[in-house]
């Protein structure tokens, strides 16, 4: 523990550093703070503290005070954070949980991890490889807190405060810090009692006479793109059904409505019953890669950085199959 009984100073280049009471109260105010903003109320985390409303106000009250802005509101529905709150709230998680690994490798604990982890991958994809993985993490890692956000769209890292995140596709990001661990395939596919009626077609360009199945309200939706003979084009089949979620384009096409185009994890185990049968597989795109990527931070925190190891190869291997 920092000691607080006289001045200590700490040098962080040429700045100097002094710790006194006042900042261990302020790591204080932080805690409440965040106790409150996770449980959703003043008197939520007034509970979750095991300590008096008052005071649990009290201290949100003059930590907005010292900084001169407003971190929450009160509502009728609870509480809702402000934009400079939820920067605050975000520096002063890492700021404890670095206090808290300090803490914990000056005291030989090198073992245990702790704190707050969010994660975001695709649905499918998310379902499928990454949720397994990461809940035998938590079994290993028992003071661990996941929040897993299984979105199809890519969130921010840092609007979104994300550790890690698993991307298809090629990075428009640069900045970030990736991984692959793997590729997917795009896929063209129908039931056999659509081509039964409709036939299959042999060429990209036989897609224009069939009826396709498209996604709306994505940022980004499959294309229809192929390669011939190192050049690549794109047709598409007539929009027969349109939806905006990749599970309803999967039972309209089991349900023999049309030809849908998705990632080859999305409808592996349809392929496999034969209730869906793939097309065009001569004329496919290259794989996109899948990565796992987290944001240029230096050092990254030592649970970001055990998670990063843990889920790496298993998901390699996996996705080897």
């Amino acid at each position: 523990m920092i000691p607080t009984n006289n001045r200590v100073s700490y040098h962080f280049g040429n700045f100097p550093l002094s710790l006194r009471k006042d900042w261990m109260d302020r790591f204080e105010a932080m805690s409440v703070l965040l106790a409150v903003v996770d449980a959703g109320s003043l008197s939520a985390g007034a509970r979750r503290l095991h300590a008096p409303l008052a005071t649990v106000s009290r201290k949100v009250a003059d930590l907005e005070k010292h900084l001169g802005v407003r971190l929450v509101l009160r509502t009728r529905r609870g509480l809702a954070v402000t934009e400079e709150g939820r920067a605050f709230v975000a520096a002063s998680r890492r700021i404890l949980e670095e206090l808290d690994a300090a803490e914990r490798r000056a005291n030989g604990d090198y073992g245990a991890l702790r704190g707050r982890l969010h994660v975001t991958a695709p649905i499918a994809f998310g379902e499928r490889h990454l949720l397994p993985i990461a809940l035998e993490f938590l079994k290993e890692q028992p003071d661990i807190n996941l929040r897993l956000s299984l979105v199809d769209r890519q969130l921010s890292l840092a609007d979104e405060h994300v550790d890690v995140a698993l991307r298809i596709g090629h990075l428009a990001d640069s900045a970030l810090i990736a991984t692959r661990v793997g590729t997917v395939r795009r896929v063209i596919c129908a039931s056999p009692e659509y081509l039964a009626r409709r036939g299959v077609p042999r060429q990209p360009d036989d897609l224009a006479q069939h009826d396709g199945i498209s996604f709306q309200g994505f940022a980004t939706a499959p294309e229809w793109r192929y390669r011939r003979d190192g050049a690549a084009f794109a047709v598409e089949p007539r929009s027969k059904l349109a939806v905006n979620t990749t599970e309803a384009a999967i039972q309209a096409a089991l349900a023999g409505i049309g030809i849908i185009r998705v990632l080859s994890y999305q409808i592996s185990d349809h392929l496999r019953s034969g209730a869906l049968q793939e097309l065009l597989t001569e004329f496919a795109p290259e794989p996109l890669p899948v990565n796992v990527v987290h944001g240029p931070v230096d050092p990254l925190p030592l649970k970001v950085r055990c998670f990063l190891d843990w889920i790496r190869p298993r998901l390699r291997a996996q996705m080897a199959y």
